[in-house]
This record gives C-alpha cells, structure tokens and sequence, in this order.
C-alpha cells in the first residue's frame, strides 16, 4: 500500500524552514554548474559559428594556426584555379588573408587586451555571406581604414567609429561597423591584407591562410585531394567550420573542468545539508511512522515516500537554480583565445538542454541525500518506535 503524496507535501509544510534551506543549497548548486557549462558553450558556439560548412581554410602544411602560417602570392594563384571553388563573374570567391596583434584598453578595466587585426581581400564579405555591414562602409583598398565587429567599440578604447586610431606604426580610420552573426569575427578588426602587411613592413606578397568558398560542401573533398596533390602547393586544409571548433577545445574544456570539479564540492555540500533535512524528518517523525507501520504500510512503502521527498525538494531546488541562471542567456563577457592569444567576446549560452542537465543533476543529489533516512526509517523497530507514542 502507498502512501500518499498529500503527506509529503504537508510534512514539508509543517517543517518549510529545513525544507528551504536544502531548496537554496540545492539551487545554488545548479546555478553554478549551469553557469559554468554556459559559459562554456557561449565560448564554443561564438568559434563554431565563425565558420562555414560551405567553406575552407587553408594554411601552410604543419602550421597550428593561422599566426604562424605562412602562403605566398604565387600558391594564392594557384589555389584559385584549382577545383572545387565557387565563382562570381569568372572571379574565384577567395580570400588571402594575414593577421596580427594589436593591443588596446579594455573599456570596463582599462587594461590593455590583445585585439586580433585580421587583413582580408575585397572579396571576403562574398566569401563569409553571413558578415554584413550595418554601419558606415566597408574599406576602400590601398588605404589606411578600418571596420570594426559589431562588439569591439563597446569592449576597447580608441576604436570607434568614424575616429582615427594608432597601432602597428600606422594611423587608421574607423569607417564602419559589421555584424558577423554573433561569431568571433564579431571581436575583430579588418582591413586590407596589403595595407596591413605595409604598416606592419611584412612582405607584400606573404599571407597568412587562404580562406575559399565552396561550390558546395560535397566539393571540399575535391578541393583538398587538388591541393594537396599538387608539388607547387605545400599547404594543408580544413572546414572552416573544424578549424574553429578546434579553437575553442582548450579553453571549453578547462570551463567545463573547472565548472564540474566546483560544483562536485558544492553538490556534496548540498548532499549533506538533504541528509541532514532528512534525517531530520526521521527523527521528528519517528511516531508517525511507527503508526503507519503499525496500520500496515510496508518499510518499502516508507522508503519510498521518503525519498520521493528529497527528490521533491531537490527537483524544486534544481527549478529554482535553472530560474536563477536564465537572466545570464545572451550576457556578453570577453576571455583570451588562447589559441590566437587575442581577447574575444561571446555571450552566455544557456540552451533547454543545459537546464535538463541542471535538473538531472539536482535530481541525483536529492536521491543521493534522501535514500540513507528513506532506509534508517525503513528499517526502524515498530516495537521501538511505539514505546516512544
């Protein structure tokens, strides 16, 4: 025979204050570990969405990323013949690329943070469809002008729009603002390749990685059996979309370590403040359940209701932690790459998946805390229990 829910949910009633207390460790417990994991998944999907399934990067064979590649003007020529690579009016969608560090005053600190200067070719904004401008103008070739990710004039000092600004030797001007759909291109800084290579006295005809559009997914196979097959070309070559979400391996996984070990040592926290609120309950109700014994519910049946108890509570606790963490979905923070040692900004991901994980996880420490009391008051002699009526 079953007890029934109504008396769980009065016990809990007549005894709120404990009942809170495991409620608030509990959901604090959640709050963290979900902010933890967002975090990290802000950082991951701000890289991956940087790239393209529709497009591929190239760069010098060896090379871990695009700081120390390496292409000349002679390889870019045959790069854009080979097959495999969309084209507008006869042109190859392609786009030589070189970058480099530029340090500027973080706006909310006033330290100063690597910004990453990326040069592209005339053609990039048809080789990343998803980059459009939504202020000023893109930048006239052969001259000192910048435009700026939609996040860089709210993070640094001295990039604004329609403003000059110094770095590299050179004086710039700001003359736009472009929004790349929330990806890390968004913390960046563009301007032509061969002006960049000028100021920074790099040689003309060196870049840095190869960035190509596609006539379609299924021709990236094609594309990279044409260029790694060639003697001309010592390069190697990846989905822009790969390449990215391999940026963002480090830092995810330290995020999600150091997320994970935190709420370890707070989950057996709240662990024990559930024990102690159940135990409690055994104590306090220790007639109760003798009565029910003796009336002819089972020890299992008490067990049973018991942790259906702590695992209410954790379930209300696992609830409230997710309540408190939604205001952070879309927060914008900023962090080192530490793949391009450059800052970057990325926002909050908090994802119906992630709460699910939060509630499976309250949902583990209100069994973990409540099956102990659930089988001391199991467990405890009717003859006992009576003699205490």
């Amino acid at each position: 025979m079953a007890i029934p829910i109504v008396y769980n949910l009065r016990s809990m009633r007549a005894r709120w204050v404990s009942a809170i207390v495991a409620v608030l460790g509990i959901a604090g417990t959640v709050g963290v570990f979900l902010a933890m994991l967002s975090l990290a998944r802000g950082f991951h999907a701000t890289l991956v969405n940087s790239g393209s399934p529709e497009n591929a990067l190239i760069r010098r064979a060896g090379a871990s990323s695009e700081l120390d590649g390496s292409i000349s003007l002679d390889q870019v020529k045959v790069i854009q013949d080979a097959p495999g690579i969309a084209r507008e009016d006869g042109r190859p969608l392609i786009s030589p690329e070189v970058v480099v560090i530029a340090a500027f005053p973080l706006i909310a600190t006033g330290t100063d943070a690597n910004v990453q200067v990326r040069g592209v070719s005339l053609e990039t904004l048809k080789v990343r469809p998803n980059v459009h401008m939504i202020e000023g103008r893109f930048f006239q070739p052969g001259l000192t002008e910048l435009i700026i990710g939609k996040n860089v004039a709210s993070t640094y000092s001295g990039l604004e729009m329609g403003k000059p600004t110094k770095f590299g030797g050179g004086t710039w001007n700001v003359v736009g603002v472009f929004d790349a759909g929330g990806s890390a291109f968004d913390s960046e800084v563009w301007a032509d390749s061969r002006v960049v290579n000028q100021v920074y006295k790099r040689p003309d005809e060196l870049f840095q990685s190869v960035t190509v559009r596609l006539t379609s997914p299924a021709a990236y196979n094609q594309l990279k059996d044409a260029l790694t097959s060639d003697p001309r070309l010592t390069v190697e070559m990846d989905r822009e979309i790969e390449y990215y979400a391999r940026q963002s391996q480090v830092l995810t996984t330290l995020i999600t370590v150091l997320g994970t070990l935190v709420a370890i040592i707070m989950g057996i926290g709240a662990v024990i403040g559930a024990l102690n609120t159940m135990y409690s309950a055994v104590s306090e109700r220790s007639r109760e359940i003798a009565t029910m014994r003796a009336i002819g519910f089972a020890g299992s049946s008490i067990a049973i209701s018991f942790v259906f108890e702590a695992v209410l509570i954790a379930l209300i606790g696992g609830i409230v932690g997710c309540i408190f963490v939604l205001p952070l979905n879309g927060f914008t923070t900023g962090t080192m790459n530490m793949q391009t040692f450059s800052h970057l900004a990325f926002a909050f991901k908090v994802t119906p998946p992630l709460l699910a994980i939060g509630i499976v996880f309250a949902l583990l420490m209100g069994i973990v805390g409540g099956v102990p009391p659930a089988v001391r008051a199991a467990r405890r002699p009717i003859a006992v229990a009576l003699r205490e009526l």
